[in-house]
């Protein structure tokens, strides 16, 4: 009797435990999401060359931008200022802080994914070359659509 109370008593602590820290994680839960998506779920090394070379920075640019003003916009702080680290700040200086936070986090998960730290958690696929995906469907030679390849004279 005494050990099936023992074991009562231990099962009950297990899942106030649980409860305890289901209680701690589960605020944090958005932004563990958001980190475990740009680190496990895009792959930088095909995201950065896009952002960097291609000029795809500029609509980075302006989804960093857009939410600030949408935000500020549709959900302003009760008081009309945000408590950051002490500081009060106007409403889309705050949102720009928030934003700004969450960009950092992504691009830092970018440089943790780059520089190899988890690279026993990722398993990408190597990038199709799109001349490869294009010759590969079949009837490439003869498909009616008429891209004139027998009108260029070669």
């Amino acid at each position: 009797m005494d050990l099936l109370n023992s074991l009562l008593n231990f099962g009950e602590a297990l899942l106030q435990l649980a409860a305890s820290l289901f209680g701690a994680v589960a605020p944090w839960a958005p932004l563990l999401g958001w980190i475990a998506f740009w680190l496990l779920a895009v792959d930088w090394t095909v995201l950065l060359p896009l952002l960097l070379r291609r000029g795809a920075i500029v609509g980075v640019a302006l989804l960093f931008v857009m939410p600030i003003l949408i935000w500020g916009v549709v959900a302003p702080p009760p008081d009309g200022v945000h408590y950051l680290f002490g500081l009060a700040l106007g409403n889309f200086t705050g949102k720009l802080v928030y934003v700004t936070t969450l960009t950092v986090i992504a691009w830092m998960c970018g440089a943790v994914q780059l520089s190899g730290a988890c690279a026993s958690l990722l398993r990408f696929d190597p990038p199709v070359a799109l001349a490869e995906a294009h010759d590969a469907h079949a009837g490439h030679d003869n498909h009616g659509h008429g891209h004139g390849h027998d009108a260029h004279g070669h």
